[in-house]
């Protein structure tokens, strides 16, 4: 039997190398003679460096930069495919992770710290880079983010603006004299799957601005400086910037993204499951195990274990999705090649215990659904016996 274990994070509590870890010790437990392999998987937000620097037998790089606040920290982004290809999160820099829930502040916050690990790239001679831009924490269009690689976003008196997205709406002017000639140089693409435009009801601000700790005032101000945003990257580019697909997504670092660094954006877990070759791992497979922190009936639009299912259906490889927790219209799944699901939470817990239980709770999950299996093969034998 050849079992494939491809998870994303359980966010908050397990990553995807350690799910692995689990997973494959209770397997071996159970079929002593399987063949398992297994490879983090993840869709642009958190665990994507870690994906592909395992899948394409990469190494990690730092860098020192600003976080969402500009207080100094490390980042750590991938290289792969020999040195040329740069990988990199922005919630390494940028993200929602990096703050305590009092720090939340997008009048503030900036993307910055992101624009320093591109730089950083560009530094090492990288001009082929790849950037998740899952759990932000800002909502600052992608201005800092410009600005670390030289553009300048000025005031009616000339000067520089502040700092995060409550800066928005005193920008008067662009100026890109100063941009990063190296770019012009470059492939970005942006593995991101929100659609969402910049401004609008389905936008970046009111979409997901309150998550990011915006009450009702800061979204209007949040929301005004946006609009001021958009209208002058219409002005610079000659292009509805914030009009297209992903333009809101990471609080507008889609559109600076577009428009400052020339990136293309593409969807998360099938660029992914592209770059690693994902089909070609199937080869052979008798079972594939993937799972994420919760499914639900969102989980049919770009999420992992969903994305492994489609690929797994068209070659009539069974998966099973191992997760912590199952959502109103996770049945969904099973149309899009997910065939069974098993809850890791086998009693009423809050969410903090099942944080801190994640590794024993899992564990007797997969040992559930393995047993079930066991039933199953127990079954087919006996139909031919």
């Amino acid at each position: 039997m050849k079992i494939l274990i491809a998870p994303d994070s359980f966010k908050g509590s397990l990553s995807s190398k350690e799910i692995i870890g689990i997973v494959e010790e209770t397997i071996y437990r159970h079929f002593k003679d399987a063949n398992v392999i297994g490879i983090p998987i993840a869709d642009g937000g958190e665990g994507t460096v870690e994906a592909l620097v395992t899948a394409c037998a990469g190494t990690y790089a730092t860098a020192e930069v600003l976080d969402p606040l500009c207080r100094p920290i490390t980042a750590t982004y991938g290289i792969i495919d020999d040195g040329k290809v740069a990988v990199i999160e922005m919630a390494q820099a940028s993200g929602i992770m990096l703050l305590e829930e009092s720090d939340l502040d997008p009048l503030n916050t900036t993307t910055y710290g992101t624009g320093q690990l591109i730089k950083a790239a560009l530094d090492r001679g990288i001009r082929d880079i790849i950037i998740g831009i899952g759990g932000s924490a800002t909502n600052d269009g992608g201005m800092g983010a410009a600005r670390a690689v030289g553009v300048r976003f000025l005031d009616k008196l000339g000067r520089d603006v502040g700092h995060g997205g409550g800066n928005l709406r005193d920008i008067a002017t662009i100026d890109t004299s100063g941009l990063d000639s190296r770019l012009k140089e470059c492939s970005i693409r942006v593995i991101c799957d929100v659609k969402n435009l910049l401004t609008g009801p389905n936008g970046a601000t009111y979409i997901y601005g309150r998550q990011k700790g915006a009450g009702d005032r800061e979204l209007s101000i949040l929301e005004e400086g946006m609009k001021n945003y958009e209208a002058h990257l219409q002005e610079l580019t000659g292009k509805d910037i914030g009009g297209r697909e992903g333009a809101g997504a990471a609080g507008g670092l889609g559109a600076a993204l577009i428009a400052f660094f020339g990136a293309t954006l593409s969807p998360g877990i099938e660029t992914i499951l592209d770059i690693i070759e994902f089909d070609k791992l199937l080869d052979g497979v008798d079972l594939v195990i993937t799972g994420e922190g919760n499914i639900d009936g969102q989980s049919i639009y770009g999420k992992v274990p969903v994305g492994i299912g489609k690929r797994c259906m068209e070659r009539g490889i069974p998966v099973l999705a191992i997760v912590g927790g199952m959502g109103d219209g996770a049945q969904r799944v099973y149309d899009f090649g997910i065939d069974s699901i098993m809850v890791t939470v086998n009693k009423s817990m809050c969410i903090d215990e099942a944080i801190d239980r994640a590794e024993e709770l899992l564990s007797d999950g997969i040992d559930r659904a393995l047993r079930m299996i066991k039933i199953g093969l127990s079954m087919d034998r006996a139909s031919y016996s």
